[in-house]
């Protein structure tokens, strides 16, 4: 019988990371190993709110980045000064979780990040206090799956990546066995 397919960070991290915590931090049991449970992915729209274009290529392009299907984020009220109805589309957002989650931070880590301009690494501070992090993308085209000609607009994104992590410093040890390329 063939093995099912399992994602690299995966077998990475049931391999040799879980290990590597384990006697960093001194756990007794298994359970008490952090994980990474889910990531999340926001695109705000920002300027492009009023035109449907925009919108759809937005989601169109999340999609293509997480693949998976992306769902529209709403206006909970109107806001006169930004001409924002309540229920107009502002955003997309994603979650990842299991092998998807895996996949998209391999890619994150190893193919976008190096793509992004100026780049001297991820600030080590943010996190939330919680085991979460949050870093946002000034350009969703760093992405291999984005065809760079077929973009009128360029947009940031934010990614959250979500831990079971009791603090800080558990979380930026875990992401940091990842390979997440931190400063500081």
């Amino acid at each position: 019988m063939t093995k099912p397919y399992e994602p690299r960070l995966a077998a990475e991290y049931r391999d040799k990371i879980r290990a590597s915590l384990k006697e960093k931090f001194g756990y007794t049991s298994e359970l008490q190993i952090p994980k990474v449970e889910k990531i999340v992915l926001n695109m705000g729209l920002g300027e492009g709110v009023g035109d449907k274009k925009k919108v759809q290529a937005a989601i169109a392009d999340l999609e293509l980045i997480a693949g998976q299907k992306a769902i529209a984020t709403k206006a909970k009220k109107s806001i006169a000064g930004f001409k924002l109805r309540d229920g107009m589309v502002i955003g997309a957002k994603v979650t990842l979780r299991r092998d998807r989650m895996f996949e998209f931070m391999d890619r994150l880590v190893n193919i976008a990040l190096p793509r992004v301009r100026d780049f001297r690494g991820l600030n080590g501070k943010s996190f939330d206090g919680n085991g979460n992090y949050a870093m946002g993308l000034k350009e969703h085209i760093v992405f291999p799956e984005i065809n760079y000609d077929s973009v009128d607009t360029v947009l940031g994104m934010d990614v959250v990546v979500q831990t079971s992590a009791k603090n800080d410093e558990e979380a930026k040890a875990l992401l940091a066995e990842f390979g997440f390329p931190f400063r500081n």
